[in-house]
């Protein structure tokens, strides 16, 4: 063995060897690759039958984890319970300062050894220090040619070294990788909240809002199947449904008291639930629905209760994750936000098709007071003047004006009835219908209509005819256009076209009236109706409107043709 100017009795193969498994030691991110490797080296440039690396607990006190090598595993399963730091091992817990002994087991604090445990003389043990503080022991016993030596010791100081560094290093990429993976989740909460709220955010529709929430929901958490249901009293609607839960139970009604859902709703705050079955009370086990693990996360906007989104079995789980609770409640305050906007349009959209209704209904009865009923009043007085004369000349003329006045006012009703619903529109189609109305308006109003009507589908002899709710919607449009000219526009002139063009009827109404102010409320009610009638319909309506009079277009979807006629 050569000596190194350095002070070293380390031979030059023992350093090159060192290197060697210092460089492959620091290599190692895992800790368990890290002790393998420095166990196996150390064995072999000491020439220890068995190593071990002892791990101190939090306190420095005991040894928390124990790796052992050499030992075979039949004989490692007799041992027992691993040592824990007292006796010998003690000494360098207690005194962190190599030490060597040419037999362990004739040393004053020496336990002995268990049963079924090898039999060990020769003792090498060095401290692995990490920044000055015990970390840990590396331990080699039984040389196999006899005691260890200084060579020894110093190789094993230098692989407590690297092992030290090789440590620090392994803790320090797991503290950047935790770090990382908690960014990670962060951007995907960040995302997945994004995700929703663009998905919902050019929806008005309630429930497309929520199937959109429910099949964003389950791939963020990747969930068997969601659920979202909804406060309504004392009980939840099961407002939308995505993955592994029957559509049937969708609008199904359950009630909050004492269930899972009703809980975290009260509490505002999530629940993961690693056992459903034995939970409190899952409320839609009741209809169905089987489901092992469940995570229940509330829908708050503004400090009202919504309702809960309602998750059920991971897919690699089937229990939920902090960090999916977490990505789901980021997800949860958008959908909150979407649904409540969407539940406010829907009440909005309410509130004015029945405000609609409601004029509607003013107008009709409008119609039947200042007409009708006024013209049967006047047909009284006159009936009850005759009675009262016995001229049978002044009788029969009172008689013939009641005739005329009648024919008068059953044209008037039959009037009233057409435009409620013509009858023409569901024996004849659209075409004839609208060809009806416009006859009816000039007539009536004295207008000069310009119309062009082009339906391919325009029924007739074994000619298919558009779907009843298009052909109704056409007509009502422009049915109520021509309303609002005649009453409001002092036109004199109005052009009207209806054209079927590819998959869309495109309707135009214009007229060269004193135009209206749409941003006032007189703008009112008919337009309301118009437009939710081509919203219903899925198509579009642009109304404009200047003192050179007023424009309205509209394109509707044809949609399936359904129907032929005889």
């Amino acid at each position: 063995m050569s000596v190194r100017d350095n002070g070293s009795t380390l031979d030059q193969d023992r350093l090159r060897r060192l290197i060697e498994a210092g460089r492959s030691v620091v290599a190692e991110h895992e800790l368990e690759g890290v002790f393998t490797r420095l166990l196996d080296v150390a064995r072999e440039l000491t020439a220890a039958k068995y190593a071990a690396i002892g791990i101190l607990d939090d306190a420095r006190e005991t040894l928390a984890d124990f790796i052992t090598a050499g030992i075979d595993p039949s004989a490692h399963s007799l041992i027992g319970d691993l040592p824990r730091g007292r006796g010998v091992l003690g000494l360098l817990i207690s005194n962190p300062e190599p030490l060597r002994m040419a037999d362990v087991g004739a040393h004053i604090r020496s336990y002995g050894f268990p049963q079924g445990h090898p039999a060990m003389t020769s003792f090498l043990g060095v401290p692995i220090l990490i920044r000055g503080e015990a970390w840990g022991n590396l331990y080699l016993t039984d040389k196999l040619d006899g005691e260890f030596d200084e060579a020894d010791e110093e190789a094993a100081v230098v692989l407590a070294s690297w092992a030290a560094i090789a440590v620090e290093n392994a803790r320090l990429y797991r503290e950047t990788d935790l770090r990382r993976a908690e960014l990670e989740r962060s951007v995907r909460a960040l995302e997945a909240t994004s995700e929703i709220a663009r998905a919902v955010g050019g929806e008005t529709q309630l429930e497309r809002v929520l199937e959109l929430i429910a099949k964003r929901s389950r791939a963020l958490v990747d969930a068997a199947g969601v659920a979202i249901l909804l406060e309504d009293g004392d009980d939840f609607v099961i407002a939308a449904t995505a993955g592994e839960i029957p559509r049937r139970i969708t609008g199904s009604r359950v009630t909050k008291s004492g269930s899972v859902a009703g809980r975290v709703v009260a509490a505002g705050r999530p629940e993961r639930v690693s056992d459903i079955p034995s939970s409190l009370r899952f409320a839609l086990g009741d209809l169905g629905v089987n489901a092992r693990s469940g995570m229940f996360v509330p829908l708050h906007f503004r400090g009202a209760n919504l309702g809960v989104i309602e998750a059920f079995d991971r897919a690699d789980g089937p229990e939920f994750r902090v960090e999916d609770e977490r990505m789901l409640l980021a997800a949860a305050a958008s959908a909150a936000t979407a649904v409540a906007t969407a539940q406010s349009v829907e009440r909005d959209r309410l509130r004015r098709t029945l405000r609609a209704a409601e004029e509607e209904r003013r107008r009709w009865a409008r119609e039947l007071h200042d007409e009708t009923l006024q013209a049967l009043g006047g047909l009284r007085v006159v009936l009850s003047s005759a009675r009262r004369s016995s001229d049978l000349a002044s009788l029969q003329a009172a008689l013939d004006s009641a005739v005329e006045q009648l024919g008068d006012e059953i044209a008037n009703l039959r009037s009233l009835i057409t435009e409620l619903r013509p009858a023409a529109l569901d024996e004849l189609g659209l075409a004839p219908a609208l060809d009806a109305l416009i006859e009816r308006v000039q007539s009536a109003h004295g207008l000069e209509i310009t119309a062009t009507v082009a339906l391919i589908h325009e029924g007739g002899l074994h000619k298919p005819r558009l779907d009843s709710d298009i052909e109704t919607t056409v007509y009502r449009v422009v049915q109520e256009s021509l309303t609002n000219v005649a009453r409001h526009a002092h036109a004199e002139h109005v052009d009207v076209d209806v054209i079927e063009r590819g998959e869309e009827i495109l309707l135009t109404v214009r007229d060269d009236g004193k135009g209206f102010d749409q941003d006032t409320p007189a703008a009112g009610f008919g337009l309301t109706g118009m437009r939710e009638r081509i919203a219903l319909a899925g198509g579009h309506l642009e109304v404009s409107s200047s003192p050179a009079g007023t424009t309205v277009e509209a394109a509707i979807p044809t949609g399936i043709r359904v129907r032929q006629t005889a």
